[in-house]
């Protein structure tokens, strides 16, 4: 039989690709048809982003899986957060966010997960839905299902997330939305105007992205934001992606805060609620993050890259907030997903409890010097990955994602990509002299 999608498309964590080339009506079609056929879900929400595909995409969407007997109820424009919720506070079986999150404007795909926000990733259904999809052969159906719209699940939603912010001392606070989803999250804000004063860039949804990239961890999308923290003498600014479910901050004097710091800063918030509680942390981030959490009297464990991974892993261990360095915060309060106002809503309450400004929580985690993340073009990722465990073998050796090898006043992480000929590095050192040294020590053997 003729293949109807490029398999391509079909990612570790989502769907995602060209539109309409890769992403198109059918491939909408035959991925909603695939998605019950494989799970046998009975009733599935389904949200849209503002990409200008998005709602021809959901139509196509709808009518599989309502040809395949689910009921499919849509509740209209929304952030990846709001789906998730809706996917445990409505009475379904599994969720679609049709969303590219901060792919460039060209771009459209999906993110599924089940019931309670339980992922459908690589290894956890997504290659039997891709080949079931690309295949275009479904098991016949008696009964086609319905199609409702439910109007109150985005104010259900600005009500919870509001519940958790703690009123305290008055904040001012620059929000670029970028053209994106997360506008849809100005209403929590607006709940406050006592407590929070804030100031809006980019705040008229548009797909195109007409002003910058929605993709808060390149940092040039971040610095008109640093200049308009300064000029409006703000003590917080905040950067959304394009489907709200990463976000980036800049402290009161401008200044980038690393992802990383906020697992550490979000942690104590949440430990002070839940004593020797366990946090997981990006195991590319600072060892400052681990002492932190430690400090803070949580426990702590490092876990692989990509959300449903992290996921995964909170449910097995029983973690009760995770961290990502891209900026993915994971909440026991949205069933261990992402929630980014919440993050925000946290952060404002520690400043708030604390008297401290953002740049003095972040201070606290400035121990160590960090390379960054430095892709590198690899043809054999294996053969340099083992030639680099063999030069350093002296060192802790940890596999849980690539290789991350420790030493008393330095480490490093090589992972691969999932998706490119690439090796990814993140190394860090005591002194700004030893990483500078043992980064390009490493980046040698890495390119040789």
């Amino acid at each position: 039989m003729e293949k109807t999608i490029n398999p391509v498309v079909f990612k570790a964590y989502d769907i995602r690709g060209i539109y309409p080339e890769e992403i198109n009506k059918n491939a909408a079609y035959n991925i909603g048809r695939a998605l019950i056929a494989y799970t046998g879900a009975k009733k599935v929400a389904v949200g849209f982003d503002m990409r200008g595909s998005s709602l021809e995409l959901e139509k196509s969407l709808t009518r599989g899986l309502a040809g395949q007997g689910a009921d499919v109820v849509k509740i209209g424009l929304s952030t990846t957060p709001m789906l998730y919720f809706a996917s445990w506070k409505m009475d379904v079986d599994a969720a679609v966010m049709i969303t590219a999150s901060h792919n460039p404007a060209q771009y459209n795909g999906f993110k599924l997960c089940r019931k309670n926000a339980i992922p459908i990733g690589e290894g956890d259904g997504m290659e039997e839905i891709r080949d079931l999809a690309v295949e275009g052969s479904f098991p016949s159906v008696e009964k086609k299902g319905s199609v409702s719209e439910n109007e109150k699940l985005r104010d259900e939603y600005v009500e919870y997330v509001s519940g958790f912010f703690e009123k305290k001392g008055k904040k001012r606070i620059v929000i670029d939305f970028a053209n994106a989803a997360g506008i849809l999250d100005k209403k929590i804000y607006e709940k406050f105007p006592e407590f929070i004063e804030a100031v809006y860039m980019y705040d008229t949804l548009d797909g195109s992205f007409p002003n910058h990239e929605a993709n808060p961890i390149k940092l040039e999308t971040l610095k008109k934001l640093q200049e308009k923290v300064i000029s409006e003498k703000a003590d917080l600014g905040v950067a959304y992606d394009g489907d709200a479910d990463r976000v980036g901050f800049v402290d009161e004097k401008g200044e980038i805060v690393p992802m990383d710091y906020l697992i550490a800063i979000l942690a104590k918030e949440i430990l002070a609620e839940n004593p020797g509680g366990l946090v997981l942390m990006d195991l590319r981030s600072s060892n400052a993050v681990r002492e932190v959490i430690l400090e803070a009297g949580g426990k702590v464990h490092n876990c692989r890259v990509g959300h449903s991974l992290i996921k995964k892993q909170m449910r097995d261990e029983g973690a009760i907030f995770a961290g990502e360095l891209s900026g993915h915060y994971f909440f026991e309060e949205n069933k261990k997903t992402e929630m980014t106002t919440l993050a925000v809503l946290t952060v404002l309450n520690l400043m708030g409890e604390t008297g401290k400004k953002m740049s003095e929580l972040a201070g606290e985690l400035k121990r160590y010097f960090h390379s960054g993340e430095i892709n590198s073009d690899v043809a054999d990722k294996t053969a340099v990955m083992n030639k680099l465990k063999e030069k350093y073998s002296d060192g802790k050796l940890d596999e849980l994602d690539g290789i991350r090898i420790d030493f008393p006043d330095w480490w490093f992480n090589v992972r691969p990509s999932n998706t490119e000929p690439k090796l990814r590095m993140n190394l860090e050192a005591k002194t700004k002299e030893l990483m500078e040294e043992k980064r390009d020590e490493v980046l040698k053997i890495i390119r040789s």
